[in-house]
């Protein structure tokens, strides 16, 4: 079976999640701070539940949470552990009955964490601050109940051997729950699905296929096998990424996002596998809605 998943914000939906810079932040006081950041994070598990109902009354089986939920967490200056703010244990409390409610209606959840995520950097203070966002992602999945933090390989920075190489070294600063979560997708312009394969099985770190990236980025693999080899690292349920281009694949820019999925995109050998296939459309739930109808008329 299929499950389809909508990634962390709505297009039509009254669903909204909110957040702060760290300059706002600034120029309150550390009271008015405090007040801010709990409000916004109080809202923010409303809207997680909230998502998780509307993926549950329509048959969406996976929502990507916003690396955001709980703005500026880690950041040098303002960054806070939600379990020492006043209201902290009541705000973990609704964290976990969303993960609860996720886990009674079999909505899987995933994190994708920003790009300045960077595990393979040759800056130290980049990979500490990128372990420290992953490990503050894992912190909130252990409530949430949510099995993948997905990133991408990182840069090549002039010696892609090199970097692959601290990327494995630096996959084992982690955590044991970070690393039992912890993915890696392809990306379109640097690191094919061979490449990032290898690297995955070198650290048995689930690989989420990206066909958009892999028609963007080839290598000697074709969908397929990419597929198969994909599923054949994971322990649970795989989980690949589809997106079309907005202006098709024989314009210049073939990498934007369009706001639908076309169903000649979806490759066939998806349609019977059971997989999560997270949908990078612009149009978010309206996207993802029209794919399943799509699929449904496939069938």
């Amino acid at each position: 079976m299929i499950r389809l998943g909508l990634c962390c914000i709505f297009k039509n939906e009254p669903i909204k999640f909110r957040t702060t810079t760290a300059s706002v932040v600034s120029r309150l006081s550390n009271t008015d701070a405090i007040e801010k950041l709990t409000s916004i994070i109080r809202d923010n598990s409303a809207s997680l539940m909230a998502a998780l109902k509307y993926c549950k009354k329509n048959h969406i089986g996976s929502f990507r949470v916003n690396s955001r939920i709980l703005p500026l967490a880690t950041h040098p200056d303002y960054g806070y552990s939600l379990k020492n703010l006043p209201d902290g244990e009541s705000l973990i409390a609704q964290f976990l009955d969303c993960g609860n409610y996720a886990a009674e209606n079999n909505i899987r959840t995933t994190f994708h964490p920003d790009q300045f995520v960077v595990l393979n950097s040759p800056r130290h203070d980049v990979v500490a601050s990128s372990i420290k966002e992953i490990e503050y992602q894992t912190e909130v999945a252990q409530w949430i109940n949510t099995d993948v933090i997905n990133i991408h390989c990182g840069g090549g920075y002039g010696d892609k051997f090199q970097a692959l190489f601290r990327l494995k070294s630096n996959v084992t600063r982690l955590s044991s729950e970070a690393r039992k979560r912890l993915t890696f997708e392809n990306d379109d312009k640097l690191y094919s699905p061979a490449e990032v394969l290898t690297v995955c099985n070198d650290c048995s770190v689930p690989f989420v296929y990206d066909v958009h990236h892999h028609r963007c980025h080839t290598d000697n693999f074709d969908i397929e096998s990419a597929t198969k080899a994909a599923i054949s690292t994971w322990n649970r349920e795989p989980l690949f990424h589809i997106s079309s281009p907005l202006n098709g694949w024989q314009s210049r820019k073939p990498r934007s996002h369009h706001d639908f999925i076309d169903i000649n995109d979806f490759p066939e050998i998806w349609t019977k596998l059971d997989i999560t296939i997270e949908v990078e459309a612009k149009a978010k739930e309206l996207a993802v809605k029209k794919l399943s109808k799509l699929l449904y008329c496939k069938q």
